[in-house]
């Protein structure tokens, strides 16, 4: 009888470990062949910025709609600031005088005020004159909580103020009582660094109270009152900031019976450094959670995550190239041929109907010697000369060619969101390709800030809004508000977001791709007709945006909007706060939050009927 021969224990570990070894090289095998052969097909772009001297026509000269009442302290100067800046932007024409300068006799020749100072009594009988307009058919929006001193309680009244507290509140949290803003019910919003800047008041039953304090003794905010004919709006906040520009359009809003605005709809999301150059070594965090390194774990994990994201919710990203992460700012720049991986990034984000721009040769900013970056960026060098700026980029854009030779490379992302004027001014003269500079729209450090705007020399302005993936509170507020300001979303990340603490690294991968995701699904489920563009459809949506002139006249229940520079399409917002909507020609109407409407024009004239 033959005996079985047994298998030594160690001879089956070692074949399972050969077969785990060459299943392991087998997936590098097919990574590497994929990574080298994914491709793409040009895609064209929905739309491109056009010659600026398409926008040929002059816009009307109107009558000023609104009066602007400042104080000249800090608070009226910046509230004054503020409402120039939101009425501008919506079209609306205004004068400004300083309030203890007001001359009753004018207010008849406008249809709305706003009160930006801080104390009523630089009014003198101005005050009661303004309020006798009020009831006799004006619209009155109170900017921010006054001194209650003095001749302020005397007309609390008429403000909607039946008892008024000795104290001013600290917000803590924004609760929309009613619906007002896009996406602003369901949840309740952090307010950054709270303070008392908050009257507290209680209110007759006559009010209409928008938003509110999230608390148990709720606090109003922004409410809205009949008084005789006419109505008063009061913003109770305190929060003049640029973050807040959509709760002060919102409220100004209210004011009137119907209210239309421009708008740029569009949804735009951008990464920096990317293609770029990925970081060797290994990260302990993502070693921890994944076993993997930077490298693998960008590409199995990160991006992986990213790109399924941007299909689910037909995300097209704007890539920003750099194609180096070395500190030279002068002389002959060396091409990096170690491409493979800026092919596969740069071709899936092509082929999914995204987009390249340029971010830099390197990390330093287009900035020469002279400039002060402060104490935050003292790794970074500056450049010698204009020439050297350019020899960087001109290296940049060969690199780009050579990788995405159907591309064309039309916006700019600075390094940093920093770049000096020289900087700017070598961009817009050396490479007229480039329409576009996105850089970021809350002013902060040497950042450079941007509107949403078509600047003097032609360059289009299309600044980023909110970034990364913790997403915090205070950004939660801008986002809130620029969906409702302008109807944007402007977001930027970067994929080694994942390995700085600062930008959130300890929260790890999975708990800051649950916050991101969680972001587009409130943005795409409260705004679900914005439109996702790239960064050069965004920059040819601002300057539609920024050249539309708009005539408005309600008139026997019909609104008639008279535009000039009309091309193809425009943007609005409309409120309706009496009536409801009928019939409409030369557009198409399509409600987005309770009485408000996003209106595609169609047609330079456009009509809407009023029932």
């Amino acid at each position: 009888m033959r005996r079985a021969r047994r298998r030594h224990p160690f001879k089956i570990q070692f074949k399972r470990m050969q077969a785990v070894i060459a299943a392991f090289i087998g997936i590098a095998v097919f990574l590497y062949f994929v990574q080298r052969n994914v491709s793409y097909e040009q895609q064209e772009r929905l739309m491109v910025p056009v010659d600026q001297a398409v926008f040929s026509e002059e816009e009307p000269q109107q009558e000023a709609e609104c009066l602007i009442l400042w104080q000249d302290d800090e608070s009226g100067q910046k509230g004054l600031s503020l409402m120039e800046s939101v009425l501008s932007q919506m079209k609306i024409p205004y004068d400004t005088c300083e309030g203890s300068l007001l001359n009753p006799a004018v207010l008849g020749d406008y249809e709305t005020a706003v009160l930006s100072m801080t104390q009523y009594n630089l009014l003198g009988e101005g005050l009661l004159d303004l309020l006798d307009w009020v009831e006799a058919g004006g619209r009155l929006l109170v900017l921010y909580p006054p001194d209650t001193n003095g001749i302020f309680q005397s007309i609390t009244r008429d403000l909607g103020i039946e008892r008024l507290g000795g104290s001013m509140a600290v917000i803590e949290k924004l609760h929309f009582a009613r619906p007002l803003m896009i996406g602003g019910q369901g949840k309740d919003y952090t307010i950054t660094d709270p303070y008392e800047s908050a009257l507290v008041v209680n209110l007759d039953d006559s009010c209409q109270v928008y938003l509110e304090s999230a608390d148990e003794s709720a606090v109003p905010l922004i409410w809205k009152k009949p008084l005789g004919e006419g109505t008063v709006v009061v913003n109770n906040m305190g929060f003049l900031e640029k973050a807040y520009l959509g709760f002060y359009s919102a409220s100004y809003s209210l004011l009137t019976d119907v209210c239309v605005y421009p708008v740029i709809n569009a949804s735009t999301f951008y990464i920096d450094d990317f293609p770029s150059p990925v970081p060797a070594g290994n990260s302990q965090a993502i070693e921890e959670d994944y076993g993997m390194s930077i490298s693998d774990f960008y590409t199995q994990v990160w991006w992986k995550d990213i790109y399924n994201l941007g299909k689910e919710y037909g995300i097209r990203y704007t890539g920003l190239v750099i194609e180096q992460y070395s500190d030279q700012v002068e002389g002959e720049f060396e091409r990096n041929t170690d491409t493979q991986r800026y092919r596969y990034f740069g071709n899936m984000l092509l082929d999914a109907g995204g987009e390249i721009g340029f971010h830099g040769y390197n990390h330093m900013p287009l900035c020469l010697l002279g400039f002060d970056y402060g104490d935050d960026f003292e790794s970074y060098r500056l450049w010698p000369s204009p020439a050297d700026m350019e020899a960087g980029m001109r290296e940049l854009e060969g690199f780009c060619r050579e990788l995405f030779p159907d591309e064309e490379f039309r916006v700019y992302v600075p390094p940093s969101n920093i770049i000096s004027q020289e900087g700017r001014q070598m961009l817009r003269e050396k490479f007229p390709e480039i329409v576009a500079i996105a850089s970021i729209y809350i002013p902060g450090g040497v950042a450079y800030d941007q509107e949403f705007r078509v600047e003097e020399d032609g360059m289009i302005s299309t600044p980023r809004v909110i970034s990364g993936y913790v997403l915090d509170d205070y950004m939660q507020i801008a986002a809130l508000s620029e969906l409702n300001f302008h109807f944007v979303n402007s977001h930027f990340q970067h994929p080694d977001d994942v390995l700085d603490v600062d930008r959130g690294a300890n929260l790890g991968w999975e708990e800051l791709y649950s916050r991101l995701s969680a972001y587009t699904e409130w943005l795409y489920t409260s705004a679900p007709d914005i439109r996702t563009l790239t960064g050069t459809e965004m920059a040819a949506a601002v300057q539609i945006y920024d050249a539309i002139g708009v005539e408005r006249e309600l008139s026997d229940g019909t609104l008639t909007l008279n535009l000039t520079n009309f091309l193809e399409e425009a943007w609005f917002l409309v409120r309706i706060n009496e009536g409801e909507p009928g019939s409409v020609t030369g557009g198409t109407l399509t409600e987005v939050e309770e009485d408000l409407y996003l209106l595609e024009a169609q047609a330079p004239q456009v009509e809407i009927a009023i029932q």
